[in-house]
């Protein structure tokens, strides 16, 4: 892990969880493994909130434990990385990507889950149901078989797993947040019913919440008698499945890409043959499966009326494209086609260095770096014939690069004693450490942003807090029925000046939060590409 990623998990973590938090988190991913007396004596912090620090963590998935390292009973220890903390920064995506796929329920589903780190089905049913009921027109309600069905799609698709059984020894007595187990390895099943829905005898529809007058009082009346209450899924915890959202976004940014690259219709043949080899392909493959023409035909959408001898054009044209998305594999069934993972994320991952260097240095010195992709090695003056720039220009934008670490120079001496006379001075561009600079680029901005953000809502804390109390009383007065006279006195207790900050500060607080989810997909896409290279 490097200093950038260290600052912008803590930043997370205090953003999130609390500055205790952040502290025994940040203490954890620069010591690794440590037991509890360790920590207590070099974080400072009293052993009832490390604890319950560590409960946090481990609940939310970002810290594991397991036994000690010197053997049988020795202490516990705990770790964490910075991969999972990190995760932290896409929750606006998985949440968005549920809604896109599953509509209000899928997306209320995941975000509670995101926030309270598990839950079992029955209690995730009712509290959305009960949110969705909430905002529902007076005398309609969210039936819970309606979510639990929900519920059943998002594990039947992966994008929910349970938690492995030992969290089970953890839920009696109400303690499941504080000895929660070690969660599952994301994407790969660690037990066979990872992904096996209970069967919850949960009847009935969501409640609105109570009003503020009397609801205190008979909520904690009931609560004794609604967590007595069993549904047949007790000690069965469920978790989000990150990698096969991360497997989710892979194959969309590539459909994405195809259709820029080429049409809709050669995306609607890459979308299916992915769809196609979800089951068949590990995450970590190079490409798909093979697949024969015939099956691609079968299995595309009946919508698109394409006939047989244009789907093979179509592949034939994705095949000998230069970006290399479709691959051919052999000649059985029509032809057997596959969709190359890695050099799709590679070229993916180019185009990112590309648009970089076109952004911060101009056309001109983009266009220098496109070369060196494509030709490996140049001399100054190749560059400069190539490129069709002048001698001077081509110069000082090549020692531009070179200064940024986007370029490379490599010496080859003909003689042993490198005279510079007799040496070749080759410039270069290496792919792989160029993205891995970039992306440590890529976590220092999103850190800035994050930390301009928590600097603006502090300057204007005062005035956040009262418009929060005003629209409370708002909403108070709206239940109960107020007359419209005494809502616009409400109203106007805010000025016109306090108004207009406030608008201005919700616009740039937006406009931040826009650029760390707008960061935060180069992120994904470098953060693939390596790892993809890493594994391959």
């Amino acid at each position: 892990m490097t200093a950038q990623e260290v600052r912008l998990c803590g930043l997370l973590l205090r953003e999130h969880f609390g500055e205790v938090v952040e502290k025994v988190g940040r203490h954890l991913i620069r010591s690794g493994a440590q037991n509890l007396r360790t920590l207590l004596h070099e974080t400072g912090i009293s052993i009832d909130l490390v604890k319950k620090s560590l409960c946090v963590l481990v609940q939310h998935g970002v810290c594991v434990f397991s036994s000690g390292r010197k053997g049988p009973g020795s202490p516990t220890e705990y770790r964490t990385s910075c991969d999972r903390i990190l995760r932290i920064l896409r929750y606006p995506r998985y949440i968005y990507t549920a809604k896109t796929l599953y509509g209000d329920t899928g997306e209320l589903i995941i975000e509670e889950l995101l926030q309270r780190g598990d839950m079992t089905m029955s209690s995730t049913v009712k509290t959305v149901a009960d949110r969705l009921t909430q905002n529902m027109e007076e005398g309609r309600s969210m039936d819970y078989s309606e979510v639990s069905s929900a519920f059943s799609k998002l594990v039947e698709t992966h994008f929910l797993q349970r938690c492995p059984p030992m969290a089970a020894a953890a839920t009696k007595n109400g303690a499941a947040s504080a000895t929660p187990a070690t969660p599952a390895t994301p994407g790969t099943p660690s037990f066979p019913d990872c992904y096996r829905v209970p069967h919850v005898t949960l009847i009935g529809k969501g409640k609105r919440r109570l009003s503020n007058e009397d609801g205190e009082d008979q909520r904690s009346a009931k609560r004794a008698k609604i967590d007595s209450e069993t549904h047949g899924d007790e000690g069965i915890y469920w978790q989000v499945n990150f990698e096969r959202f991360h497997l989710h976004f892979r194959d969309q940014a590539i459909i994405s890409a195809v259709a820029n690259k080429l049409d809709q219709t050669s995306s609607e043949i890459v979308r299916t043959m992915l769809r196609m080899s979800e089951v068949t392909t590990s995450p970590t493959a190079t490409c798909t499966k093979p697949l024969s023409a015939n099956e691609i035909f079968r299995s595309l959408p009946s919508s698109y009326n394409i006939a047989r001898p244009i789907l093979d054009q179509y592949l034939t044209l994705l095949v000998d494209d230069p970006m290399e998305f479709v691959g051919k594999a052999g000649e059985s069934g029509g032809g057997m086609y596959v969709v190359n993972l890695h050099r799709a994320l590679a070229n993916l991952a180019r185009a990112t260095l590309e648009s970089v260097v076109q952004e911060r240095f101009g056309s001109r010195s983009a266009r220098i770096f496109r070369l060196l992709l494509r030709k490996r090695h140049l001399e100054q003056k190749q560059v400069e014939d190539f490129a069709m720039i002048p001698a001077k220009e081509a110069k000082d934008m090549l020692y531009t690069l070179l200064s940024q670490n986007l370029v490379q120079l490599q010496e080859i001496p003909k003689t042993p004693d490198y005279a510079p006379s007799r040496t070749f001075y080759l410039y270069t561009v290496n792919q792989l450490p160029t993205a891995r600079m970039l992306l440590q680029n890529c976590y220092k901005t999103v850190a800035n942003l994050i930390e301009r953000r928590l600097f603006e809502s502090k300057e204007s804390k005062r005035l956040l807090e009262k418009s929060q109390r005003i629209e409370a009383i708002l909403a108070s007065l709206q239940a109960s029925g107020a007359e419209p006279e005494q809502l616009t006195e409400v109203e106007e207790m805010i000025t016109a000046p306090e108004k207009q900050q406030l608008e201005s500060l919700r616009l740039h607080i937006n406009k931040l939060d826009s650029a760390e989810n707008q960061v935060d997909e180069t992120i994904f896409l470098l953060e693939s590409y390596i790892n993809s290279t890493v594994t391959s």
